[in-house]
């Protein structure tokens, strides 16, 4: 399985395709899919084009995106950093009118068990972020945990290996408490594409665009997701 993650929290000097309004990001959302991505993951914006969770905002990219990408699952991000206090972030999630399929969770944030609850209480499914041995423990060590949709492992530092030491430390925790999730495995920059061919060789998901990284294999920029993903796609036939 094949995630497009549109935008993130980059801005156009990080990349002048980067998504930002609504209308942006549903066009964005049709071309990837069209270039064959499985699922969507978008960072919310406002109408100023600033990270958002507030009910308007969600809705409106929602309801975008699905009149262009009719049954494709679409998560949101619920990191932090968007609104650190956890209980107007928890607020804010119980006034959605629209809801995502799922949010993205990343279990190193103090508060992940509570956005966890939150979101699970709606309805809404669960992909845990993990980057660590450390995150793996605290989840394994969660309440509920199996209630997840899937684990969503993150590795941003590269390794000399064939394969990633830290995903296989995370592998270990996973397999000794038993935990059967899904993984989607991801980099970003210098280990976007290391992280999807290891995706592909193990078996996992994988997950591509430019909120993870802007350059192709060859080392020339991309125009946009679309070459991103046309580009995953490509590679994704060779396994």
């Amino acid at each position: 399985m094949l995630q497009a993650c549109l935008n993130g929290s980059r801005n156009r000097n990080d990349h002048p395709a980067i998504p930002f309004t609504s209308e942006e990001i549903a066009i964005d959302a049709e071309k990837v899919v069209r270039a064959g991505a499985a699922e969507l993951h978008i960072h919310v914006r406002d109408e100023q084009g600033s990270e958002s969770l507030e009910a308007i905002d969600v809705a409106r990219t929602l309801l975008a995106v699905r009149e262009r990408v009719s049954g494709i699952p679409i998560g949101i991000s619920t990191v932090r950093s968007i609104v650190p206090d956890s209980g107007a972030r928890m607020q804010l999630m119980r006034s959605w009118k629209v809801l995502p399929d799922y949010v993205s969770i990343n279990i190193r944030e103090p508060d992940a068990e509570w956005i966890i609850a939150t979101a699970l209480s709606l309805g809404i499914d669960v992909e845990a972020g993990l980057c660590s041995e450390a995150d793996a423990e605290r989840f394994a060590a969660m309440p509920g945990c199996e209630a997840c949709l899937r684990i969503l492992v993150g590795i941003h530092e590269p390794d000399s290996g064939r394969e990633s030491a830290a995903v296989r430390q995370i592998q270990r925790v996973l397999k000794r408490v038993g935990c059967t999730l899904p993984i989607l495995l991801h980099g970003s920059e210098r280990t976007m594409w290391s992280m999807y061919i290891e995706a592909m060789l193990q078996g996992f998901g994988g997950r591509i665009g430019l909120e993870d990284g802007s350059m192709l294999l060859s080392g020339i920029t991309a125009k946009d997701n679309e070459e991103l993903v046309q580009t995953a796609k490509l590679i994704e036939g060779r396994f």
